[in-house]
């Protein structure tokens, strides 16, 4: 992970999504978000860590809605 504080926050939703996604979503179960609050912690740890460091990330997209756009559909 980028931050050395962040590691354990990315092993915790890493294993909470990987038995969601074997014991729920491949039987068919994709209802619900149980795995969301760890990794907004995860997310929240990284963004936190990218700013202490001064890492530049000018052009990139991270995931979610992006702020200030909108899509057109056609």
């Amino acid at each position: 992970s980028v931050g050395e504080a962040c590691t354990e926050l990315k092993r915790e939703y890493d294993q909470c999504f990987n038995r969601w996604f074997a014991e729920k979503f491949l039987k068919g179960e994709s209802a619900g978000d149980p795995c969301g609050q760890l990794f907004k912690r995860y997310q929240l740890c990284v963004q936190k860590a990218i700013k202490e460091k001064d890492i530049p990330i000018e052009g990139l997209e991270f995931m979610g809605p992006s702020k200030g756009k909108t899509e057109n559909s056609s």
